[in-house]
């Protein structure tokens, strides 16, 4: 039943127009749908994700949403030159160079959105 469906994420904002602002002026997306309710932004495979207004954001302190980039000391460049601050964790195992977490073969980059929730870049290894 669920292997033809498709998944989406649904990220929450306490305050939608201040996640509109993160998602449009810090990411640089453009949502393509958006109501008193919801902002839906699309992602290049043709998926998408939902912002959503619940007073439950940020609750939540795992990782709620990650973007697989091809460059990623790239892309945390960039982001940090907009103010997106990232986050470091203790984990074993774990190295550190800057912001981007070695996990033994790929590498990641955590940081929170405007709402608290903690989004990802990660960049896997070839093949």
């Amino acid at each position: 039943m669920l292997t033809h469906g498709e998944v989406h994420a649904n990220v929450p904002a306490a305050d939608l127009q201040r996640a509109r602002r993160f998602y449009v002026d810090k990411l640089g997306l453009t949502p393509v749908a958006e109501d008193e309710w919801s902002l839906r932004f699309p992602t290049p495979s043709g998926s998408w994700f939902q912002v959503y207004a619940t007073s439950y954001a940020g609750t939540g302190k795992h990782t709620i949403a990650q973007w697989d980039v091809e460059d990623l000391p790239a892309a945390v460049a960039q982001l940090s030159q907009v103010g997106v601050s990232f986050e470091h964790y203790d984990l074993p195992g774990v190295t550190w160079d800057g912001d981007i977490a070695d996990l033994g073969g790929q590498r990641a980059a955590w940081f929170t959105d405007s709402e608290g929730n903690v989004l990802c870049l990660d960049e896997r290894p070839p093949g």
